[in-house]
């Protein structure tokens, strides 16, 4: 069994050691912030390729291929996003009205990313501050 088995009594810098009032620990906040900002991103792409493909197919009547193909993908993703806010939101204890902006986010073109930025400096702020 190695030193290093169990969340340091010091409260080193090896990410381990649990976060005050929670149970979780730096890394697996840290995990659960880089789980979301990738989805965050995944769907704001996927969300501007979707208006991309409303356009064409009702602004130039050009055909519905893309809508058809990344609607579902989007819809997908956007389930994926609401899983990673969730899991970050109750790691860090963000309220109720700042999960559901965060969520709600993912259906508002741009807005996605908006919102990461926010949340991470925020998750970030607070990391720094324990």
């Amino acid at each position: 069994m190695s030193a290093d088995a169990g969340p340091r009594a010091d409260g080193g810098p090896d990410g381990r050691e649990l976060l005050p009032g929670t149970t979780s620990t730096r890394a697996s906040v840290r995990s659960a912030l880089t789980r979301y900002r990738v989805m965050a991103w995944v769907t704001g792409i996927g969300l501007l390729v979707v208006v991309a493909g409303m356009v064409q197919e009702y602004v130039l009547h050009a055909g519905d291929g893309i809508t058809t193909v990344m609607g579902p993908v989007h819809g997908g993703f956007y389930i994926l996003l609401l899983i990673t806010t969730f899991d970050l939101g109750t790691r860090v204890r963000w309220a109720w009205s700042r999960m559901l902006l965060t969520a709600l986010a993912g259906t508002v073109p741009f807005l996605s990313f908006y919102a990461e930025r926010e949340n991470h400096r925020a998750v970030e702020a607070q990391l720094a501050a324990r």
